[in-house]
């Protein structure tokens, strides 16, 4: 049932004498609305008008007015394509539902013809715009973004081409509602609806509208200027979201091009606080559990005071802890007038001393997770009234903002597995570099040597003796590395089961020494005093782990004091409830800004290949992961080379049980 043909081509046809105008829907809108309003305010009866909508939705919008215009005729005709529950009706007017694929569907009409004047407006949507907006119907949704749809058509008050198009129309009515044959034909014969080409020419000059025109006019003037109202509305609408666009772009800019977190927040903060005509921008970091901050990046307007480097209040602030309790920003208008600034003396303070008015506090997430706060302040009159665009603006810089704090501690976390990277690879050429020069010389001395013994039969005692005395030496130097290197692997991975005793340092300090005294060694031990406090209290560790951290200690200070220096064991109980241990010698002392690394692996003073004091360069950690394992600290001092060195341990001394804390009070008194 569907007609292929146009209204506006059919009237062409009829009339080649009319040239057809490009119309955009802002104008159409607007005529046809003046049009309608002509028939309300008019007090003749009974017009007959003829409106086509193309689609539902557009009739919607425009229902109530039809509604309105029943009252003043019962000759009404509404044409549209239905979309939901638009179909043939008989209520307050006459509903024509043409099929969805009719050429209406391209067309807008609105025809007017009563007995002293007539009006028609047919027009024709061009293919361009039909095309544009079926490929960007949802653009703005928020806008009317079909203002710039255009037309071509005719719109005239003459009365010979309004009822030519009247005619048209109806006929169009009738394949669709034959059932209103009668009441068309009445339509028809009072207005004359009907004839040959010559009788629609002479309409043109007989009839002449005499109603006055200009409250028509009028009414067309303030719809297009209401419609011209929307259209900058809408300008300013996309104009603002292309600000709010360039401001996310330009922090998303900022954060692909520096990894360095204080650039990029400091950056967040200018623009977002440019942006909004904000007073003061603060950003800072702080998490849920932080009772301060300290705001580290701020925007001020002149005049304005401000507040970086100080530290902002959080867990006494009710509104940041709002933000942790829901997640979301928490909106001051007026400081003033709100009842949780008013009770809270943190708050009411900050307020007073910084004179915030209007107060903005945003939550920078990751996952759930806090991350920072961004805060806008507003310190003029009037108060600033929150909207919508702006929360929607704020909530999405937080975002960007958390995506560069996040990448920001991603790389700083690459940054710390490379350093470790870089730690294991020079752990393993200190340990090729160790293994090629402590095993390979014991070994050639002990293959020497044997090779000796077994091809020299006829060797004195004496040089034979010599022979195996160095094997032997070179062997348990052998023995000692392989050793090491186990013990220092069970301390680093957790492998070593503890034997916590109570102890007296003095027989520790005994045994470690004599464990020294009965190795060989070639030059006489430096002197080596022990100067152990009388009154000092039991220590609290393992014994075995305790004389080896005092034997290495002893046997690091042999090796770089000289036979005629000195070294001295003290021990006392400091203030922190602990026994501190010192191992102090005279020897060749330590760089200040080597104090720190003597403590790592296979670290050597005079490098791996050349040094005179030989050692495996793991004494000093394995010492360190010992101390740590019982929950003491060690660390070395020195006044710089040549001038000694002192190392120092702590150990937790034996807690007293309750009893014997209650006879040492009883014995006081």
């Amino acid at each position: 049932m569907s007609i292929s043909t146009s209204v506006l081509s059919d009237l062409l046809q009829s009339l080649p004498y009319l040239r057809p105008q490009l119309y955009f829907k802002a104008s159409l809108t607007a005529l046809s609305h003046a049009m309608e309003d002509q028939v309300l305010a008019a007090t003749l009866d009974q017009p007959l008008i003829i409106a086509s909508f193309q689609r539902e939705r557009f009739y919607r919008q425009e229902a109530h007015r039809y509604q309105r215009l029943s009252q003043r005729s019962n000759q009404i005709y509404v044409l549209s394509a239905p979309e939901t529950d638009f179909t043939n009706s008989s209520e307050y007017y006459e509903k024509v539902a043409f099929e969805p694929d009719d050429a209406l569907t391209q067309e807008w009409h609105l025809v007017v013809i009563a007995d002293n004047y007539a009006t028609c407006l047919v027009c024709r949507e061009s293919l361009g715009s039909i095309a544009k907006n079926r490929q960007i119907p949802d653009l703005l949704p928020s806008l009317d973004m079909d203002t710039g749809r255009r037309f071509e058509g005719i719109w005239t008050s003459e009365r010979g081409v309004s009822i030519k198009a009247a005619q048209l129309l109806l006929d169009r009515i009738l394949v669709y509602r034959p059932d209103l044959a009668s009441k068309v034909e009445k339509a028809r014969q009072r207005f004359g609806i009907g004839g040959n080409k010559a009788y629609y020419s002479n309409l043109i000059t007989e009839y002449a509208c005499d109603i006055d025109t200009d409250p028509f006019v009028q009414r067309l003037v303030t719809y297009l200027q209401a419609s011209q109202y929307k259209l900058h509305k809408a300008y300013r609408s996309i104009a603002a979201q292309a600000r709010k666009e360039r401001l996310i772009n330009s922090i998303s800019t900022a954060i692909r091009r520096s990894l360095d977190p204080h650039e990029v927040l400091q950056i967040a903060a200018q623009e977002l606080g440019q942006h909004l005509g904000a007073s003061r921008c603060l950003i800072y970091r702080a998490q849920a559990s932080e009772a301060q901050a300290t705001i580290e990046h701020e925007f001020l307007t002149p005049g304005i005071v401000s507040i970086a480097g100080q530290t902002w209040e959080l867990k006494q602030n009710p509104l940041f802890q709002a933000v942790v309790d829901h997640g979301e920003g928490v909106y001051v208008s007026d400081t003033m007038n709100d009842a949780r600034v008013a009770k809270s003396p943190t708050l009411s303070a900050t307020v007073r001393k910084f004179a915030v008015r209007s107060w903005l506090i945003e939550p920078v997430l990751f996952q759930g997770r806090l991350l920072g706060i961004v805060e806008l302040h507003y310190c003029t009159l009037p108060p600033h009234q929150w909207q919508q665009s702006e929360l929607d603006l704020v909530k999405a810089i937080a975002t960007q903002i958390g995506a560069a704090l996040m990448q920001a501690e991603a790389y700083a976390n690459l940054e710390e597995l490379n350093q470790q990277l870089e730690a294991l690879d020079r752990t393993r050429s200190n340990l090729i570099a160790i293994t090629g020069h402590e095993l390979r010389t014991p070994l050639s001395t002990i293959q020497v040597c044997l090779e000796s013994l077994a091809t020299e039969p006829d060797m004195p005692l004496e040089l034979q003796q010599v022979m195996l005395n160095t094997a032997l030496a070179d062997s348990e130097r052998m023995r000692k590395l392989v050793q090491d290197f186990l013990t220092l692997s069970n301390l680093e991975s957790g492998r070593v089961e503890w034997h916590p005793e109570s102890l007296t340092l003095q027989e520790c300090v005994d045994l470690a020494l004599s464990r020294i005294r009965a190795r060989p060694t070639v030059e006489k031990p430096p002197a080596i005093t022990a100067q152990i406090a009388h009154n000092l209290p039991l220590v609290r560790a393992d014994g075995d782990w305790l004389v080896e951290v005092l034997a290495k200690l002893v046997d690091n200070a042999c090796k770089f004091t000289p036979t005629q220096g000195q070294i001295i064991i003290s021990a006392d109980q400091n203030s922190s409830q602990m026994v501190e241990v010192a191992v102090i010698d005279t020897g060749r002392g330590i760089e200040p800004n080597l104090l720190e690394i003597v403590f790592d692996r296979f670290y050597q003073e005079e490098g791996a290949l050349r040094r005179t004091a030989g050692g495996t360069g793991l004494g000093l950690a394995i010492c360190r992961q010992i101390v740590n394992g019982w929950g003491g600290t060690i660390w070395a001092e020195s006044n710089g080379k040549d001038q000694g060195s002192q190392f120092h341990f702590t150990i937790p001394i034996v807690q007293a049980s309750k009893e014997e804390n209650k006879s040492k009070v009883k014995s006081k008194k």
